[in-house]
């Protein structure tokens, strides 16, 4: 097929057709059997031609350029069309460039549906596409690059322009889409206008952009915006150019503000919650010739409607909370970006700064609301530092590991709460759990709880991977050197409620020897399962963990290892597994890394286990995973019947020494009493005449021995024969009542300190009732050791009751 084109000469109007770059010169352009790579026609030429080849969109591309001249005379203001007509079905791209002087403003007005500005190598869906360069003197700016479908309905330039429109050659566009008109000057590079009609995002950038925005200019967007709708603005990339003189800043001016512009660093939040339309500006500065650095911005604009609950406001007090931080963002936040199509979720610190993501300072006391539809795409992730300076005075506090209800009475759900101890040379860490105590995640006892504790050990060198805790198991205590990072993260919604109970306690503690040590004290019924820390990549070298497993006195514990051996190989050293009970005379079992474990055994005491490793060979790794269970301890039937049988024997030489014991008593003198000077021997009276009742007074005390411990230096005189009993007086001192005491069991006292001092004659006795009075006899070989109780009855008691009259008849 032939095509024929015809310029005119008054429409300043060339065409160009040539080879795409980078395809090969194999169809040619024919004219008058002439072959030509490419064919350009000027104004007012009319050339027909064909091509060689059936397919030429495959090799050729068409240039329109149109120049335009409005500082010689009036421009041909209005519609733009696409001239000439006829052209072939090739890629095209029409060039307008418009002269115009900088004392008038030059406006591009698009039709409906408007334009949208995409960054630099984004193409069009529909692969159409308009750029707009403004021409001030002899530089040009890219003001930028759109597509169809946007929300910008005008640009507004000073100076000449240069506008380009490319579509692909099966595009069946027919019109260019926009005029151009004339205006006044607009006093700064460019005015973009964009028109938000109802919910929407759309993404804005600076002229030149990545590149750097002129020196020392000025540009606005204008947002028109419906009154019963809210915008807010977010910046996502910025960067800033070294100034001499003035300051890079933004503008806002919001109608109803009593402080327009508003003015703004571009580092600062934006404003939010805009009722309404508004103006943006961007005002560079003059730039240090040396270094001039580069003013750039790619901003979002955000469009909703108001919330229900935009004047709810939720009360966050951290005025007590120091050393903790609080981010709200959305979920997946920070390593997955929310695209700009999805519906935004702000939070506001106050009525107009509002952000996707709010960070809470320590010490202050914040009012929070949001503007977001779905809150369950929030979350909260909070930071903690507690930190030992003083062992003497860390030592004495303790810290509790729970949530604040700052967090939790928040309508958004906690994601993460991590607290960072940090611990200093030769101070450690114990972390406890008094009633709920911690279970370890493994993979033969999941967790099933709302929340757990991730908890980690560092140094500079070295990083411990503890473990996964959940509440509900049987660790109540884990001491571990070094900075100790601690996560609480929550599954599922059940955390609010499972909150109120929380009781992990932190305190500092001295130097411990191992790495890791775990108190463990198992509920009986249950089978407890225990691993070493780094279980994934093994324990690192040289490193050492201890467990104290806790033994109920009435149970008996069984042990056993998930694998026959540790796993590693030692280059340097040895790795080591020791078991022992805590009771005296225990024998320990060790283990190297090159033996076998232990098959399962019974351990009838408190017992620890510790495993120390080695330098492991590469690709080795020391891993060690065991369990322990309960039983209720078994007496064995044989060592009944020797407790009992026992008994029998020991039941029978008790009655036998009883029987002989008694014989030779009856062999004896009878008993008599010893008077004790140092307390009252008056008779007891009857109540109405006795001054004291007899918890007051001591006339109840009375001892009795054998005749033989009284006479018994006169016996040995008469015939040596007889070996005196040794026997010492002993005062009542059981329960008092008003009435006389029952006897009191034999017990009697090993030291008497006899005194001569006292010469106190016994009161007369009066006639009352009787009391009784009780008589103890001793026995041989029965002396306790009571000494002590009695050094503080010190009296006389060298003065027999019967003094006179026995002694008369005694040497009668």
């Amino acid at each position: 097929a032939s095509f024929t084109i015809s310029l005119h000469k008054m429409d300043n109007t060339t065409v160009m057709i040539k080879l795409r770059p980078g395809v090969s010169p194999s169809c040619r352009i024919r004219i008058k059997n002439v072959m030509r790579p490419e064919l350009k026609i000027k104004p007012g030429e009319n050339v027909t031609f064909t091509f060689t080849c059936s397919t030429p969109e495959k090799y050729f591309i068409t240039e329109i350029q149109k120049n335009i001249d409005c500082l010689s005379g009036p421009c041909p203001f209005g519609d733009v069309h696409l001239y000439p007509p006829g052209l072939p079905r090739l890629n095209r791209t029409y060039i307008w460039d418009v002269k115009a002087s900088t004392k008038a403003g030059l406006e591009i007005k698009f039709s409906t549906p408007w334009l949208r500005q995409i960054e630099p190598g984004e193409t069009c869906p529909d692969s159409i596409s308009y750029n707009i360069n403004s021409c001030i003197d002899k530089a040009t700016v890219n003001i930028g690059t759109f597509c169809r479908n946007g929300s910008v309905s005008r640009v507004k330039l000073l100076g000449g322009v240069v506008m380009s429109l490319h579509f692909p050659w099966h595009s069946p566009l027919t019109t260019s889409g926009f005029n151009i008109a004339n205006r006044a000057s607009i006093k700064r590079l460019c005015i973009i206008e964009s028109i938000l009609k109802g919910e929407s995002s759309i993404t804005l950038m600076s002229p030149n952009y990545p590149l750097g925005f002129p020196e020392d200019e000025l540009m606005t967007w204008q947002f028109v915006v419906p009154s019963n709708l809210r915008a807010s603005v977010f910046f996502h990339n910025y960067s800033l150019s070294n100034c001499e003189r003035k300051e890079e800043r933004v503008e806002y001016y919001i109608p109803g503000s009593p402080s327009n512009p508003e003015v703004f660093k571009l580092s600062d939040s934006q404003p939010a919650n805009i009722a309404g339309s508004f103006n943006m500006s961007l005002q560079g500065c003059d730039q240090d010739a040396q270094s001039p650095g580069i003013l750039r911005l790619l901003f979002q604009v955000v469009v909703q409607h108001p919330q229900v609950d935009e004047n709810v406001t939720h009360l966050v007090d951290l005025s007590k909370e120091w050393n903790m931080t609080v981010t709200i963002h959305l979920d997946g936040w920070p390593n997955h970006a929310p695209l700009m199509s999805e519906p935004i979720c702000l939070i506001c610190k106050d009525p107009r700064t509002c952000d996707r993501v709010l960070t809470l300072a320590p010490g202050a006391v914040y009012r929070i609301s949001f503007l977001c539809k779905d809150l369950s795409r929030l979350r909260i992730t909070a930071e903690k530092s507690i930190s030992c300076v003083d062992i003497r005075w860390c030592q004495r506090k303790i810290y509790s590991l729970s949530v604040p209800k700052a967090i939790t009475q928040l309508p958004i759900r906690l994601r993460k709460f991590i607290w960072k101890l940090l611990a200093p040379d030769l101070i450690n860490v114990e972390i406890t759990s008094p009633s709920l105590k911690l279970q370890q995640d493994v993979q033969e006892q999941r967790c099933n709880t709302s929340y757990s504790y991730s908890i980690v050990s560092a140094t500079p060198e070295t990083e411990l991977n503890v473990g996964v805790f959940c509440p509900g198991g049987s660790i109540e205590k884990i001491q571990m050197r070094n900075n100790i990072t601690i996560s609480l993260k929550t599954f599922g919604k059940g955390f609010v409620n499972e909150s109120i109970h929380q009781d992990l306690k932190m305190s500092f503690v001295p130097h411990i020897k191992d790495e890791c040590t775990f108190t463990v004290s198992p509920n009986p019924k249950a089978k407890v399962y225990l691993q070493a820390p780094n279980w994934h990549y093994g324990l690192p070298p040289y490193v050492s963990i201890s467990w104290l497993v806790v033994v109920p006195s009435k149970q008996t514990a069984r042990l056993g290892f998930s694998k026959d051996r540790m796993g590693v190989v030692c280059e340097t050293g040895r790795a080591y597994l020791n078991i022992k009970e805590e009771t005296l005379g225990a024998e320990e079992t060790v283990r190297r890394e090159d033996e076998l474990l232990p098959q399962p055994r019974n351990m009838y005491h408190d017992f620890w286990v510790n495993v120390s490793n080695c330098k492991p060979v590469d690709k080795t790794q020391l891993t060690l995973q065991f369990w322990v269970t309960f039983a209720d301890k078994q007496i064995d039937l044989g060592i009944i019947l020797a407790v009992v049988a026992g008994a029998g024997v020991l039941t029978v030489i008790g009655l036998t020494v009883c029987c002989v014991k008694k014989k030779k008593k009856k062999t004896q003198n009878p008993m008599v009493g010893v008077y004790n000077a140092n307390v009252n021997t008056q008779m007891p009276r009857k109540k109405g005449l006795f001054g004291k009742e007899r918890q007051n007074n001591e006339s109840h005390v009375y001892a009795v021995i054998d005749d033989a411990v009284v006479y018994g230096h006169l016996l040995k005189e008469s015939n040596g024969s007889v070996t005196p009993e040794v026997d010492v007086y002993r005062p009542f001192d059981g329960p008092i009542g008003s009435l006389p005491p029952s006897p009191p069991p034999f017990s009697f006292r090993k030291d008497i300190n006899h005194s001569s001092n006292t010469k106190e004659e016994p009161p007369p006795l009066t006639d009352t009732d009787h009391d009784t009075y009780t008589f103890a006899h001793q026995k041989s070989g029965q002396l306790e050791d009571n000494g002590d109780a009695n050094e503080k009855d010190k009296g006389d008691t060298s003065m027999p009751l019967l003094e006179n009259k026995e002694q008369d008849g005694l040497v009668e």
